[in-house]
């Protein structure tokens, strides 16, 4: 049976992974991407559990170790920046060696992006505009490129699908505002302690540094309903947002506004997510935050890389039933997705305290609970068997 053709929209970390593993189950994929390359903004994004397996089968873990934050506490701070609580983020690694490395967002889809780019055709700077399926294929219309048909179409083009929306409806219908915001960009050498996350609260607002290695990011949340006219792909809008939302703000935020206002590049979006019935239609499915977006408190990265070598597995064992392949996939999945979406309120409850009351019970708890958690987790890696 000849070579089957799958078009994967998204060259992030799900597209770039699927790519690689349907490259070596001989697919031949092409990757359509609307960006002309890859974003330098982002938080530093966690590889964990079934993403450290995919990694290694990568050959990848040696890179990921490289560009491992290294960072080891998470401290809160007030106005002054005196430190008010404190997370030791090693309580919750089994050992040193057992380490999940922590990556710049950007960075893993850099690493990615290499792993996989003699595996597929890339196009760059252009979208898919429209899909045509039949039982035997799909026909796409790209925004510059000549239309063409493949065996099988992928979305892993993010929270803002254009797969998804061709194929299963108006984004409103699937995409949930969970009632904060994020805004992150690059700071570059302007941290004083590199193994430290730090942390600013007012009520329903959050400003983070996140030293990452000498490659620093400042993070904005903040709570909010949906913001009318809201435009995902806006740089000056968002900027405006920010400076707008935290003007009056102390500590290192009138300098860190200055950054945002220079920036070349700031990411800024609704924190999300993708509720979806069903994930695929005939010959196209959806993958990574296109299926099941955990936006920016679920693991979504590592969810990303182990359901596009899931995806992989099942194309590669069902080759000639793709509606098959993809319900295993899908079944498989989301077995590791619906925990981490019902795991939301708490996690924004400890970043983003929406009163004075919540700051001070989560700061509190810091000083009380957390020591509790380091002392047995230092505790349970002395006594595990060597």
């Amino acid at each position: 049976m000849r070579d089957q053709t799958v078009l994967i929209s998204g060259a992030g970390i799900a597209g770039s992974t699927l790519a690689y593993w349907l490259a070596r189950h001989g697919f031949r994929p092409t990757v359509v991407e609307r960006a002309t390359g890859l974003r330098s903004s982002g938080n530093p994004v966690d590889v964990k559990g079934p993403a450290m397996e995919v990694a290694q089968r990568m050959g990848l873990m040696p890179r990921l170790r490289a560009a491992d934050s290294a960072v080891t506490h998470m401290s809160f701070v007030n106005a002054a920046g005196r430190r008010v609580g404190r997370i030791n983020l090693q309580a919750f690694q089994m050992s040193a060696g057992d380490r999940e490395p922590e990556v710049p967002r950007a960075e893993l889809a850099s690493i990615l992006l290499e792993a996989s780019r003699d595996s597929a055709e890339f196009l760059w700077d252009d979208a898919i505009v429209a899909l045509s399926r039949d039982k035997d294929g799909v026909n796409v219309t790209f925004d510059r490129a000549e239309p063409r048909r493949f065996d099988l179409v992928i979305g892993a083009d993010g929270l803002h699908s254009a797969v998804r929306r061709l194929t299963f409806g108006p984004e409103n219908d699937f995409v949930h505002h969970m009632g904060i915001y994020v805004a992150t960009l690059p700071i570059d050498g302007s941290v004083d302690n590199h193994r430290e996350v730090t942390l600013y609260n007012t009520p329903g607002r959050m400003v983070s540094v996140h030293p990452s290695r000498g490659h620093a990011v400042a993070a904005f949340m903040f709570r909010s309903p949906a913001l009318p006219n809201f435009d995902h792909r806006d740089t000056e809008q968002h900027k405006q947002l920010v400076t707008t939302i935290f003007r009056d703000g102390s500590w290192r935020i009138p300098e860190l506004l200055e950054r945002v206002q220079a920036a070349d590049d700031i990411y800024f979006d609704s924190v999300s997510q993708v509720r979806l019935p069903q994930w695929s239609n005939g010959r196209i499915t959806v993958l990574g935050d296109a299926a099941s977006c955990m936006s920016l408190f679920g693991d979504g990265s590592t969810l990303a890389i182990a359901g596009a070598h899931t995806l992989a597995e099942e194309l590669a064992a069902n080759r000639t039933d793709p509606a098959t392949a993809f319900r295993r996939y899908e079944t498989r999945h989301r077995t590791l997705v619906d925990p981490k979406q019902r795991g939301f309120a708490s996690a924004a409850a400890l970043i983003v305290p929406a009163t004075r009351k919540g700051i001070a019970a989560r700061n509190m708890a810091t000083r009380l609970f957390f020591p509790v958690m380091t002392a047995a987790g230092s505790l349970r890696r002395r006594l595990r068997p060597t």
